[in-house]
């Protein structure tokens, strides 16, 4: 094709919908899931994280150095402080429960601490530095620097009597943003994933909307120094102004209906690109179904909701939940 047209991208989108997008999900079928393999791999997934994660948490806190002024010190060292919360997410409880398992435990890891304790783990600034520290670390042991990726965001229920998926369906795209007078039901969540190692590479948070919560996604992707050779994402991003965010990528995304060109070189390479070879197109597209499977997975090991109600704690939560996603797959 010398030369694109929007009728070409406009033709191209009516294929799609009416037996391209069919044909191709018939001649890439889903693989059967062998849940007893899945259980095998996860049981050694599971046992290298632990063993893993002391060395990693000592390797990230060792030499951090905080200045403090008057006032009562932190009873716990930094590397308990992360370490505690880390296994408070992983165990799903309140932290009431959780102060009460850490007395059950207390034999073993020294540590015995009241459920407020753990809550205030939660907004702790040093903590926080920690984590983004083992966060790198872990990226760069399985050497996570110029990927290929995609990402997708969800939602985690802030009250147990609403489900996000369910309310997704109901409302559709009216659920991407919550009214900022309203009190917030869900959490949205965006996450970037290296499609090599299944690891996620940034993420972020937000209780207004999903545009923010990529917004704050691509900040941590420009604090990690991560370079990345390929992105795809869904039709909520497919504007030119979340592909301009990334000139020196290749961005596979599926336009919407209206879309239309005069807007700079790489939008139209892109389209360029969706016209002239669906089919290789859409192959790499669709790997984007790892998110989903990381997404579902997570929600699996974690559940769908979050017990934090304050932002920043439920942007540590998360970030948590995140952290262990990684850790299981090193």
């Amino acid at each position: 094709m010398a030369e694109l047209w929007e009728k070409h991208i406009h033709d191209k989108i009516k294929e799609l919908e009416r037996y391209l997008l069919k044909k191709y999900k018939e001649e890439h079928p889903q693989k059967e899931i062998d849940y007893a393999e899945y259980e095998k791999e996860f049981k050694r997934r599971f046992r290298n994280a632990m063993k893993e994660m002391p060395f990693l948490i000592e390797k990230a806190t060792i030499n951090l150095k905080f200045y403090r002024g008057r006032g009562d010190k932190p009873s716990l060292k930094i590397d308990q402080r992360v370490r505690l919360l880390l296994i408070s997410q992983l165990a799903g409880k309140s932290n009431r429960m959780m102060a009460y398992m850490t007395e059950l435990f207390s034999v073993i890891t020294g540590i015995n601490k009241s459920y407020k304790t753990i809550e205030r783990l939660y907004s702790d600034k040093e903590v926080e530095l920690a984590l983004f520290n083992l966060w790198i670390l872990l990226l760069n042991k399985k050497n996570v620097k110029d990927i290929d990726s995609c990402g997708d965001a969800t939602g985690f229920g802030l009250f147990i009597s609403k489900h996000y998926s369910s309310y997704v369906q109901k409302l559709k795209d009216k659920s991407k943003e919550q009214n900022t007078n309203e009190k917030k039901s869900f959490v949205y969540k965006f996450s970037l994933m290296d499609l090599k190692t299944k690891m996620y590479i940034c993420s972020g948070t937000s209780l207004i909307s999903e545009r923010k919560a990529f917004d704050k996604a691509m900040q941590m992707l420009r604090e990690t120094g991560i370079k990345i050779k390929s992105i795809r994402l869904d039709r909520y991003y497919s504007n030119p102004c979340y592909v301009d965010l990334f000139p020196n990528t290749k961005v596979f995304i599926i336009p919407k209906k209206n879309c239309k060109l005069g807007h700079g070189i790489h939008w139209y390479e892109t389209m360029k690109l969706f016209v002239e070879d669906t089919t290789k197109y859409l192959e790499e597209y669709f790997q984007r179904n790892n998110s989903e499977s990381g997404w579902a997975s997570d929600k699996k090991m974690f559940g769908w909701q979050v017990r934090q109600k304050r932002e920043d704690r439920i942007d540590t939560a998360l970030f948590c939940r995140d952290i262990w996603h990684n850790l299981l797959r090193l």
